[in-house]
């Protein structure tokens, strides 16, 4: 399996895309600059994606920022060792609060969050969603960004539904059932795809969309 790991894999990605659904041509045309969207694989990724589940990425920004600086190092051992206080001075909700430290028990209890990385989609996503609080969306993200999956598309995130929505002129805007359709099209590149809408919707909307990577 091909990862996506470089620009020319992002380029080699959208030319297949636009070959394969042309209508996917003008799309690109209107996205500008499509982010590589990769971070390195591990605890801090992981958190990172669940801190901005359900709230803009500017807040999760500010939520994420304020808790590595709190916790320092951000490790499992510092946030399970670590009082209510300095989750509630980070901004993190209870439910947040609650999976984060989910995480962390299941990282230091074995969990290897860089070997999920070898393992196809399905087994990864399997895993991470055994956590409490790690839910479909913030396993397939983390596949995305920490190990470059090709062919994922979190067909839950709000910002795709409204990219997808706009750009093919479908209104109201496809729900995860119907997104999930959808992508089956852009297969085996449903990683490019993910990034080339999200491209798309920082345009249309002038904020970024995407989770952070």
């Amino acid at each position: 399996m091909q990862r996506i790991s470089t620009l020319d894999d992002i380029a080699a990605g959208l030319d297949a895309l636009c070959a394969a659904d042309p209508r996917l041509v003008r799309v690109r045309a209107a996205a500008g600059e499509v982010q590589l969207r990769r971070s390195e694989p591990g605890f801090a990724s992981l958190v990172s994606i669940v801190v901005s589940q359900q709230v803009s990425r500017a807040s999760a920004d500010a939520i994420f920022g304020r808790l590595v600086r709190l916790a320092d190092p951000l490790t499992p051992e510092v946030l399970l060792a670590a009082g209510e206080g300095l989750f509630r001075e980070a901004g993190l909700s209870r439910p947040k609060q609650r999976a984060v430290l989910a995480v962390s028990m299941a990282v230091r209890d074995g969990l290897d969050l860089a070997g999920l990385c070898d393992l196809d989609a399905k087994a990864a996503i399997d895993a991470m969603t055994a956590v409490p609080g790690v839910g479909l969306w913030t396993a397939e993200v983390y596949l995305l960004s920490a190990a470059g999956h090709p062919d994922v598309f979190p067909a839950r995130d709000v910002a795709l539904q409204s990219a997808v929505g706009h750009a093919l002129g479908i209104d109201p805007r496809p729900g995860e059932k119907a997104l999930i359709e959808i992508a089956e099209s852009w297969s085996p590149w449903r990683g490019v795809a993910s990034r080339l809408f999200w491209a798309y919707y920082r345009e249309i909307k002038g904020r970024e969309g995407a989770p952070p990577s």
